[in-house]
């Protein structure tokens, strides 16, 4: 009976042990995909750097000259390669050699710049020690170096928007890496006859995007925006308005009342306009009436005011320009006169129906315009021609009478 009971107590316990086998070997199972996915999500560790910077021995270049760029990559093709700042901030120092060699600067000549071009101070390892606190302010630092071969155009940027805000604290104004980038620079222009590269615009406006993102997003859906992602290199981008280097924007007051020239730019040229179809009285008549001319007298005398007088783009737009036959723009015969309310509160229909567009009149648009101004055209040359003509008659039939008096009292 005893050896019946220790039987089927060793029964029992192999069946729990069995069963709870079961149970743990399902668990590891149901959990094994969570734990190889949280195995597989870590980043794999970092290959040990080269032994060199296991050392505190000074590795200097061992050629001619100054160093070469293979040998600054010997170190710095290492994708791990970081700096590591005062604020705790860490920093790729990482060159992708291959982007570099095809940039515009790793073109140059036989074997492209070499790195010491832009960091003089860097000849040997262990590098001089890094004084900016931060990886920004590093990159501004950095980017004084292209004043060495690129005088010019860095010059330009000392009155830009961008330098004016950077002195004014914000670090995060745009600098020349960060339109340019710093090792991947690519040409904008053509090599031999420095004219823009076709596709110089829309790369320069998706530079503006880095930081301009929202600005950049409305610009895309505009008239000028979508021709220019097409692929046409005519219309206007950023830089065609608000210069390139010398960077100006709306909070300057002369940029708003010089800003009719900037659309002048393109729309008064008549071989441009003329591809397009558009007349350049969209300009002229904007110079020749109310508006245009209290604008010009500003920019002639008093270019530092304040000036209420409206120009282009309190009409059209800034960045949302559009088409004249969309629906949606402003300047279209329903929606003018909520755009002449801006200045014009009390304008009413009749206001806006008034006003002849950007086009001289003629028979066909404004028939009655056109007739009047041809009858003036012809009146008043009439009546002053004539008029003059009398007027000389007149003198000559006097002059005539008095040598007659005259011979006659002489006899």
């Amino acid at each position: 009976m005893i050896q019946r009971n220790r039987i089927r107590f060793t029964y029992r316990t192999l069946r729990a042990f069995a069963f709870g086998g079961m149970v743990l070997l399902a668990a590891g199972f149901a959990l094994l995909p969570t734990a190889y996915a949280d195995v597989s999500a870590q980043p794999p560790p970092p290959p040990p750097l080269p032994s060199q910077f296991l050392s505190t021995d000074v590795i200097q270049y061992q050629g001619e000259g100054s160093p070469d760029s293979a040998f600054c990559l010997g170190c710095h093709e290492n994708e791990y390669l970081q700096l590591t700042f005062a604020s705790g901030e860490t920093m790729s120092v990482t060159v992708d050699a291959e982007a570099y060699a095809a940039s515009v600067h790793g073109q140059h000549g036989t074997e492209g710049y070499r790195c010491i071009r832009c960091h003089d101070n860097i000849r040997e390892y262990p590098h001089p020690e890094v004084t900016a606190s931060t990886p920004r302010e590093l990159t501004i630092e950095l980017s004084t170096s292209c004043a060495r071969c690129h005088t010019d155009k860095y010059d330009e940027t000392l009155d830009s928007v961008h330098l004016t805000a950077m002195i004014n604290g914000n670090q995060q104004s745009a600098v020349c890496s960060d339109c340019h980038t710093g090792h991947e620079v690519q040409r904008l222009s053509d090599e031999t006859t420095n004219v823009s590269l076709p596709e110089s615009n829309q790369i320069g406006a998706e530079m503006c995007q880095t930081c301009h993102a929202e600005i950049y997003e409305v610009y895309a859906t505009s008239v000028h925006g979508e021709s220019l992602l097409t692929g046409n290199a005519d219309v206007p981008a950023c830089g065609d308005c608000h210069g390139s280097h010398s960077v100006r924007g709306p909070s300057a007051e002369p940029f708003r009342l010089f800003s009719p020239q900037i659309c002048a730019t393109c729309h008064a040229d008549e071989t441009l306009m003329a591809k397009y179809d558009i007349s350049t009285d969209v300009f002229d008549t904007y110079v020749a009436d109310f508006h245009g001319t209290t604008v010009t007298l500003f920019q002639q005398t008093a270019p530092d005011q304040a000036v209420n007088s409206p120009v282009c783009a309190d009409c059209h737009g800034v960045h949302n320009i559009m088409a004249v036959s969309d629906p949606e723009s402003p300047v279209i015969k329903d929606n003018l006169v909520s755009t002449c309310q801006q200045c014009h509160p009390d304008a009413t229909a009749n206001f806006s129906g008034a006003w002849l567009s950007h086009y001289r009149p003629d028979f066909e648009n404004a028939p009655l315009v056109a007739a009047a101004e041809t009858i003036y055209a012809i009146l008043i040359p009439t009546v002053i021609g004539a008029m003059g003509v009398f007027v000389a008659s007149d003198i000559y039939r006097r002059w005539r009478n008095r040598r007659r008096a005259s011979k006659g009292a002489q006899k």
